[in-house]
């Protein structure tokens, strides 16, 4: 990829927030309503990147469930048995893990797994974080939005993002790569969300879509069916992650598209989009981080961290599964937070010696 489509892409990647103003008012009234979270705050802006840090994280991912009701071609869930990795978190030890936590601003409530199967207990864990003034943002399949009207009770619950996640713009390739989904199902769940959003007058949904192979050649309806499905925001993913794992690094590697939309495409997805009232982004991971300077690393070893389903503490949501990375256990999230083991876990990148999970991640010399 030469530096000038890099540069492109850059300039390209999505908005995290659907509103940047809401995110930023909510997150000064999270640190105006707590003098320790504002402290924590202004100490992680003020600190250099180090192996051992003076303030907790401000984000955290937490995967309310390990399992989910698709097993996608690209997805790690394809190889547990059941699709099941562990049991789910509970409500109270949600609760502790964010109390313990007061210095967070932002949590993704979604893992590995369909958060929409942990039931009532999800909806009451995002009311929870909610009532602290933390920004929640979640990812779902779409597959149960319909059950028991999970639509509007989503949205009720005070949630401030939903990524919805569409991988094929035909029924054909979708179920190719969403096994175990119903492609129109799906479509009716998005346009109820959708729906119940617009007349609520709320910007809460993207669709996200991991470009690959077997759905390239639908570039450019996945814009036209994300506006049929009532969205405001399309985002694709240009690569896929290898969960850290040699085998899926081989798997993914062999369907990758990264370098196939020039920014010549890209350009008319963007005006296409525009006509049609859509915003556009691109994400590349690859993109992102560098081991040439402190600046340019991954940000999750020194602000954030993924907290899985049974309380296990994992470096990100691109490794998700504590059977490949685990830093220790969430039920004391604080005391390991500056570990000798996540200690050295951070030096590891702050010293170029990239560990063999994150590899995939940071750019590739030639």
């Amino acid at each position: 990829m030469s530096s000038s489509e890099r540069s492109y892409r850059r300039t390209q990647l999505p908005t995290p927030k659907p509103d940047t103003y809401a995110y930023t008012l909510n997150r000064w009234i999270a640190l105006a309503m707590s003098p320790r979270r504002l402290a924590n705050y202004w100490r992680y802006r003020r600190a250099s990147r180090t192996g051992r840090l003076d303030y907790l994280p401000i984000k955290l991912d937490v995967e309310n469930v390990s399992r989910c009701n698709f097993h996608c071609t690209m997805c790690q869930v394809s190889d547990w048995p059941g699709y099941k990795r562990a049991e789910d978190m509970t409500l109270t030890q949600f609760k502790a893990l964010i109390d313990s936590q007061y210095g967070l601003i932002e949590i993704k409530l979604q893992g590995m797994g369909e958060p929409l199967l942990g039931r009532d207990e999800f909806f009451e864990m995002i009311k929870y974080a909610r009532s602290k003034h933390i920004w929640v943002r979640t990812t779902t399949n779409a597959s149960i939005l319909h059950h028991r009207e999970n639509y509007s009770r989503l949205v009720e619950t005070g949630v401030n993002e939903i990524q919805i996640s569409i991988d094929g713009a035909t029924k054909e390739t979708f179920e190719a790569i969403r096994r175990g989904s119903k492609f129109e199902l799906v479509k009716e769940n998005c346009k109820l969300i959708n729906d119940y959003c617009n007349k609520r007058n709320l910007w809460l949904t993207k669709m996200w879509v991991v470009l690959q192979k077997d759905n390239l050649h639908e570039f450019m309806d996945f814009v036209r069916l994300s506006h049929e499905l009532g969205f405001k925001r399309l985002t694709f993913a240009l690569n896929l992650t290898d969960w850290g794992q040699d085998r899926w690094n081989t798997i993914n590697n062999a369907v990758t598209v990264e370098d196939s939309i020039s920014p010549e495409s890209a350009h008319r997805a963007i005006e296409e989009g525009k006509r049609l009232g859509l915003e556009i982004a691109f994400w590349n991971v690859t993109s992102k981080y560098s081991a040439d300077s402190p600046k340019t690393l991954c940000a999750w070893p020194f602000e954030r961290a993924y907290v899985s389903s049974d309380m296990r503490i994992v470096p990100c949501c691109k490794i998700g599964n504590p059977e490949v990375s685990d830093l220790g256990s969430a039920h004391h999230f604080t005391e390991i937070w500056n570990s000798a083991v996540y200690e050295e876990f951070r030096k590891a990148h702050i010293e170029g010696r990239i560990p063999a999970v994150c590899v995939d991640c940071y750019e590739h010399k030639n």
